[in-house]
């Protein structure tokens, strides 16, 4: 639940945890030619890494690094269900993480949502907190009851 208050001397943002009775699930088809062109060229940046069984893949993070503040921003990230548990997810990290710290970078950023509370735990056990909260980030009529974006960063 995201609490937000706004005056004229003082501005808070809250993210309280709370369990749901059914939880959330979204299935969002976000790849249009734009994001698709984005990726494309985030792929050649030597950011992304693939797990792959045999010639399925099985396991993705896609990210590109910010030289303006060198950062390493993750678009994807995802190990396919029947490959949950077996440190895929851990070992393409440990790799961006070493490519990021090679290339003298000092943070990853990710997004995710308010209603997505496994992406937030699956991040705060990989090292990740929490930095951000943006109200209107997909739509104006975002906050009080819609989706909130919530943004990440595992210092490097």
């Amino acid at each position: 639940m995201v609490a937000y208050a706004d005056a004229e001397d003082m501005t808070t943002m809250g993210l309280r945890y709370v369990r749901l009775d059914t939880p959330y699930v979204q299935h969002y088809d976000h790849f249009d030619e734009d994001t698709i062109r984005r990726y494309e060229r985030a792929v050649p940046s030597g950011f992304s890494f693939g797990a792959f069984e045999q010639d399925t893949c099985v396991g993705l993070i896609l990210a590109e690094a910010r030289d303006w503040n060198k950062c390493v921003w993750v678009f994807e990230y995802h190990v396919a269900a029947a490959h949950r548990g077996m440190g895929i997810g851990k070992q393409q990290l440990a790799a961006l993480v070493q490519k990021a710290r090679l290339a003298h970078l000092r943070t990853l950023v990710c997004e995710t949502q308010n209603t997505n509370a496994t992406a937030i735990a699956i991040y705060r056990r990989l090292g990740f907190r929490v930095e951000g909260i943006d109200i209107s980030y997909y739509s104006n009529d975002d906050y009080p009851d819609g989706e909130i974006a919530v943004f990440m960063k595992r210092r490097l």
